[in-house]
């Protein structure tokens, strides 16, 4: 790969175990403590064998990526390599495909923190609730980085900590040690583990992919790195030990409760523990809520303003939006679309009905996805792999493959696949449109870089 002159000099000042920190605090989400419920209704007890697929191919995208990043430090991270990879017209497609797709879905995640909110204060409109996560989202972006990494690790240790109260809490169940409730015990037969089948395990998969989302986000930050060659060493511990997490988590939240009893309106480990003689647990599961979809939110707000930048600076969009206006060299107009850009998805999710806007989120969940596979066709290019490089390779894009495909075979998934191809559409058209105008430009800068010709002089 060749390396730009600004990606040699630039210095970061992470440590691999901060990034790594981060990297819970951008992944851990409503994707786990909420979504996992319906990955579980879905796919029955067996949805623990769609998270450790998703674990792998997450590691297999992450390695993939954090390898380019080590080789060649990028801000624009995953779209600047795919630009150097095939062209210009990929950094353009998958760069705006990222920050519309993350939009729509922190429009979502506000939405939910607002329900989550009016738990304690059901009087307080929901639209209230939104906009003050959104100033206060915006003004952790605007206060800088410092400010940006020490929210996200108080808040990545608060999710670890109750997840962590999730596990002893459990196991002091497994061991008779509450009142009330079942003990918790294992599938009886290979029947009970399957009880979804296996078109309920496939259909289950994007909702383990959803539990791991943000990754991409750790790619984004990987550029602030002291030494950028422990990039892969940052994420394949954080995946590793999340992995560890998601499952005995998630198993021990099915041997605790019948796999039917789970609901998509409730956070699984709420469920679990509903019938043990624990009042303050419903209390402090709605306040994590409130954490890990805040914090998501937040990384989401620092990768998307980021990748607007990047995109200014290769001129895949309005140059106003690389100025930084700030002391802090804050991206104000990059920042100030992002907010226009939330404002609309907060307006729409509490306007149109919710069911269009749940298929509208689903489709940009797919569309992170489809990114996810553009990392790994990017790397195939510019990275030396091995035979062993390329089959990791491709058995993450076939991961990928599965858990996309799957979405067809459920009614809830189902439009969000339809809608994401059709984003897709859209933006291939933009991309036609946008090639005609790069060739104009092209050709007036190569006719006005032509030396003119110097008159023969007179014999």
């Amino acid at each position: 790969m060749s390396r730009g002159r600004k990606s040699r000099n630039r210095k970061g000042t992470l440590k691999w175990w901060q990034l790594s920190l981060l990297g819970v605090a951008s992944t851990i989400g409503t994707g786990y403590f909420l979504g996992s419920a319906l990955g579980i209704r879905v796919g029955g007890p067996a949805f623990l064998i769609s998270i450790v697929i998703a674990a792998c191919a997450t590691y297999l995208v992450f390695d993939m990526l954090a390898r380019m990043t080590a080789d060649d430090p990028q801000p624009g991270s995953f779209r600047t390599y795919a630009k150097q990879a095939y062209g210009r017209w990929a950094g353009f497609s998958t760069g705006w495909m990222y920050w519309c797709a993350e939009v729509l879905i922190m429009g979502s995640q506000m939405t939910a923190l607002s329900i989550f909110s009016r738990f304690w204060f059901p009087d307080i409109p929901m639209w209230i609730f939104a906009c003050g996560y959104a100033v206060l989202g915006l003004f952790v972006i605007w206060i800088g980085n410092k400010g940006f990494d020490r929210l996200e690790n108080v808040l990545a240790v608060l999710k670890i900590a109750a997840i962590v109260m999730f596990l002893v809490i459990a196991a002091a169940a497994c061991f008779g040690w509450l009142r009330g409730g079942a003990r918790p015990q294992l599938p009886a037969s290979w029947g009970d583990f399957f009880a979804a089948g296996g078109r309920g395990l496939w259909a289950s998969l994007i909702f383990a992919f959803y539990a791991f989302g943000g990754i991409e986000v750790m790619g984004v930050m990987a550029i602030r790195l002291k030494n950028p060659k422990e990039a892969p060493k940052s994420g394949k511990i954080m995946i590793l030990l999340l992995s560890i997490v998601y499952i005995l988590s998630i198993g021990l939240a099915v041997m605790m409760v019948a796999w039917n009893r789970f609901s998509p309106a409730k956070s699984p480990f709420v469920v679990a523990l509903g019938s043990y003689n624990l009042p303050f647990i419903p209390h402090v599961f709605n306040a994590v809520l409130i954490i890990a979809g805040f914090s998501t939110m937040v990384a989401s707000l620092y990768a998307v303003t980021t990748m607007l930048v990047t995109l200014s600076e290769d001129q895949d969009a309005p140059k106003v939006f690389a100025k930084k206006k700030t002391r802090r060299k804050t991206p104000v107009f990059a920042l100030a679309l992002t907010a226009a850009g939330l404002a609309l998805s907060i307006i729409l999710s509490l306007l149109i009905p919710g069911k269009i806007y749940e298929y509208l989120t689903t489709a940009a969940g797919l569309m992170l996805l489809y990114n996810w596979f553009f990392i790994l066709v990017t790397a195939g290019k510019i990275i030396r792999l091995t035979v062993w490089g390329h089959i990791k390779r491709f058995a993450g894009m076939l991961m990928i493959a599965a858990g996309v495909s799957g979405t067809a075979f459920h009614p809830t998934s189902r439009p969000g696949l339809w809608i994401s191809f059709g984003f897709i559409v859209v933006i291939g058209i933009v991309v036609l449109f946008m090639q005609r105008v790069w060739k104009k430009s092209a050709q007036a800068s190569k006719k006005a870089g032509k030396p003119k010709l110097r008159p023969k002089p007179a014999r």
